[in-house]
């Protein structure tokens, strides 16, 4: 998902306490007093053997046997990880911000207000994570629903604890099943990019570092603008991994529609294509001089590209060579047994 936001919604003025990284639409503004433990994406072990469940799929059959997260790595994400890495001791820092307390807040909040999904409870929603993580070669990380009228999910990794990832009763209402697991994909997404500290610290400054006091302070302007733009970029190759469970671009431009403007009373009339038309309609109308500055101005603070960009961007990859190759690699579900 998209807006970096907390437990309860990426817009409320309310103050939960919980810091993630969600799928939403992008915002400058953040009403939130949250904060998270100690990020630790690299924690997340890939399995080793795919379990499969005689339950309807929502996706396609198949598995990407040895995938690794540089195979569908967005370029702007590989050369904005980079330069993050290269700033002296931003990820000591990261780690010194955050620590127990911070820890047990986020679970109390997260895991004390919402469903855990199991086989047992909202089986389908279970299938439906269990089969994206098989198909990115991934350990499925536990799934929450939580009640909230903005339609948003995220991921919340902890040290020395299992991930989990929340969804919103509203964004289970607003997709199909389809475009529900292409979000619980770019969701393992980040999980599988091992995004790290580098998602810590865009998330506390997505958040104006209203709870950590002297936070603004310590970190320059031009470091802010380089985690933002490091932000956008993950959230390009995580759109990827949505369409690598999917292996539909219509299916993922679909959900950056309905985030962008939709509701369930309106869903059976919105048209992808018509999206993508917009979407080049905004290319064309930002690519003089002064149509060019003024998207510069006005996406530089935003947590997340533009969800025009975004299905632009998905639809061009999903025609890639990279794309097509990837799709040769993949195995059906039902001739995978161990790895």
């Amino acid at each position: 998902m998209a807006t970096v936001t907390l437990s309860s919604s990426l817009f409320s003025t309310q103050k939960p306490m919980t810091l993630s990284f969600s799928y939403g639409v992008s915002s400058d503004k953040l009403n939130h007093t949250s904060f998270s433990g100690n990020f630790k994406f690299g924690s997340m072990k890939q399995s080793r053997r795919i379990r499969l469940v005689p339950v309807c799929r929502a996706a396609a059959s198949v598995v990407f046997r040895d995938l690794d997260a540089d195979d569908f790595r967005h370029p702007l994400d590989k050369q904005n990880t980079l330069l993050l890495r290269a700033v002296p001791g931003l990820n000591d820092l990261g780690r010194a911000l955050l620590g127990t307390v911070t820890e047990q807040i986020m679970l109390l909040e997260n895991i004390g207000t919402s469903v855990l999904v199991s086989k047992n409870q909202l089986p389908e929603l279970h299938q439906l994570m269990t089969e994206a993580a098989e198909i990115l070669n991934l350990e499925a990380p536990d799934l929450y629903v939580r009640q909230s009228p903005v339609p948003n999910a995220y991921t919340l990794a902890i040290s020395g604890k299992k991930p989990f990832v929340v969804v919103h009763t509203s964004l289970v209402e607003l997709l199909t099943r389809k475009e529900l697991q292409a979000v619980l994909a770019h969701e393992l997404g980040h999980l599988k990019c091992d995004h790290g500290v580098w998602l810590t610290f865009a998330n506390i400054l997505t958040l104006g570092a209203y709870t950590i006091p002297g936070i603004g302070g310590m970190i320059a302007q031009s470091l802010e603008e380089q985690l933002f733009r490091w932000l956008r970029a993950a959230e390009l190759t995580c759109d990827r991994a949505a369409l690598l469970v999917s292996q539909d671009p219509k299916v993922v431009i679909s959900v950056l529609m309905k985030l962008a403007g939709g509701c369930p009373s309106l869903a059976d009339q919105l048209n992808v294509d018509a999206f993508l038309e917009q979407a080049r309609s905004y290319d064309k109308a930002s690519s003089s001089p002064v149509g060019w500055y003024i998207r510069n101005a006005q996406t530089r603070q935003l947590s997340h590209p533009l969800p025009v960009l975004r299905a632009r961007e998905i639809d061009a990859w999903s025609r890639s060579q990279d794309y097509a190759s990837l799709l040769k690699r993949a195995m059906k579900m039902n001739t995978v047994h161990t790895f």
